[in-house]
């Protein structure tokens, strides 16, 4: 921003928008403290999230420490996505029910590698009433054993099966380092829990899952990233296998957006879920859990955002269209009121909003719902009543567009379509230039040292050279991606025989 003393007007200058008039009421606000200032992404992008989470009133810090306050702003994008993944949960012909916070320890107990998996994480309840409670109880991390000891009691036939459950809810893990959103104490997510008859179809449903929260992240949040098989190491506990969505933020760290998890038959046994097959014969079922939490809005906001603040996708945009009045006089400004109430009663097929605000100029409400990340501006002053026309600028490019009132939704439709195949496009178009084919462990250190990134690279499956590679470079597996084809190779570690690129990356 140029700032010339002595003058009653401002010039504020941004590479997308050109140039935006400032007024001076606007610049005493800035050097107050009352206008909402960011640190630029570009320069420091782990001071510009905690800066735009909070400026653009996503959400602030609770009281407690590690959790957050959801902002009306921020829990509309949360409604969001639960709108669209609740479709297709339901879709899947799994149904919403909901399970108690609290889970009596034994539970967690009877499955050894899910305790042992979750133990720094828990949090434990010894007091109730004003009394030590005879038995503590853990605030959920998860609830397979809280449902799993209500499926044995549930499930008694081939009859009762499959079982499908999903709950929308919060759960608790004692995290050490936190990030709004990303990892924080007490999060929001939902979990899925399947019980099936074979393993065939309850491979079949964590492969259905881990397709619907693809086409989340791809047609909704625009956030392009690979679905693949974790490793032993990083599988979920209890697991017999776990598929994970993987995107790229641009810092070059992953973020595991989401899980799905072929339980096998581990909690069938712990929890006795038997059922009586065609034939009589008692059998154990094979199970599934699969859940995506809040830190897809985190990924969301770092995917997008830039130097001047948020970009929603139109998608899951909270507010699609901005309309920002320009009254002018009085005689004008009830023009413009009246104009601007016809244009809105045109767009109800879309989220929208009007800045009707007299007490802030105009290019105060551009730089606020340009950091809030709107995907459309659409500016209506005296000249536009005069024209019969709308200004319309993408928030993404900065691009301005003279709309006629004839042709507006036509228009807008288009300009927000184009958004969300653009904002898709510029995320697949980071994660492949920041992919790197790698064959020796020198450069897979310059590389984890330096720019990051996703690395394609053959692993021997030796979980010793996956410990080492961690120790050394903070690097891990992130997933077998589905496509991946088998090939000859040495491991980029030892050297060892190996029969597949795994991808690896520094994570969240």
């Amino acid at each position: 921003m140029k700032i010339f003393l002595g003058s009653l007007f401002f010039i504020g200058v941004t590479p997308k928008t050109g140039v935006t008039p400032i007024s001076y009421c606007d610049m005493i606000e800035v050097m107050i403290g009352k206008k909402k200032v960011i640190t630029k992404k570009s320069e420091d992008f782990s001071r510009w999230y905690t800066d735009v989470v909070q400026q653009a009133e996503l959400a602030d810090y609770a009281p407690v420490k590690g959790c957050i306050i959801f902002r009306p702003y921020g829990y509309a994008l949360w409604e969001g996505i639960k709108k669209a993944l609740d479709a297709k949960i339901k879709a899947m012909g799994v149904e919403n029910a909901y399970f108690p916070l609290f889970i009596p320890q034994e539970f967690l107990q009877k499955e050894k590698e899910h305790v042992e998996g979750f133990a720094p994480e828990l949090a434990v309840v010894t007091h109730g009433g004003g009394k030590k409670l005879e038995e503590p109880l853990i605030v959920r991390p998860t609830s397979e054993t809280v449902m799993y000891a209500m499926f044995s009691k549930w499930i008694q036939s081939w009859r009762d099966l499959p079982l499908k459950i999903n709950q929308w809810c919060n759960v608790v893990r004692w995290e050490k380092r936190t990030l709004p959103f990303i990892r924080t104490t007490e999060f929001l997510w939902q979990e899925g829990h399947t019980a099936h008859a074979e393993h065939k179809e309850a491979l079949d449903q964590v492969h259905a899952a881990a397709q619907a929260y693809e086409e989340i992240f791809k047609d909704y949040l625009a956030i392009y990233g690979i679905t693949g098989f974790k490793s032993n190491s990083e599988k979920f506990a209890g697991a017999a296998a776990s598929l994970s969505y993987e995107a790229l933020m641009p810092d070059g760290k992953a973020l595991q957006s989401s899980t799905s998890h072929d339980l096998g038959q581990n909690f069938a046994k712990a929890f006795e879920i038997t059922f009586q097959d065609q034939k009589g014969k008692n059998q154990y079922v094979w199970q599934t859990s699969w859940g995506l939490s809040t830190r897809a809005v985190g990924g969301l906001i770092m995917v997008h955002g830039d130097d001047n603040g948020l970009f929603f996708p139109p998608q899951i945009a909270p507010i699609q269209i901005i309309i920002v009045p320009i009254y002018g006089g009085d005689e004008e400004g009830g023009l413009v009121k009246q104009y601007v109430s016809e244009l809105k009663s045109k767009l109800i097929e879309f989220r929208v909003k009007v800045d009707s605000r007299e007490e802030y100029s105009p290019g105060w409400k551009f730089n606020e719902w340009e950091l809030k990340g709107v995907p459309l501006r659409l500016e209506i002053g005296p000249r536009e009543v005069k024209s019969q026309t709308v200004m319309a600028i993408r928030r993404d490019t900065g691009d301005k567009t003279s709309i006629t009132t004839s042709e507006l939704t036509e228009k807008v439709t288009m300009l927000l379509k184009t958004q969300q195949k653009d904002a898709l496009e510029r995320s697949r178009k980071f994660t492949e230039e920041n992919t790197h084919l790698v064959d020796t462990y020198d450069q897979f250190k310059e590389i984890m040292s330096g720019p990051r990134g996703f690395i394609k690279a053959f692993w021997c499956e030796n979980p010793g050279c996956e410990a080492k590679i961690k120790e050394e470079t903070k690097a891990t597996t992130r997933c077998l991606p589905l496509d991946a084809v088998e090939e000859k190779g040495k491991c980029v570690y030892c050297d060892e025989p190996a029969t597949h690129r795994w991808l690896f990356a520094q994570a969240y």
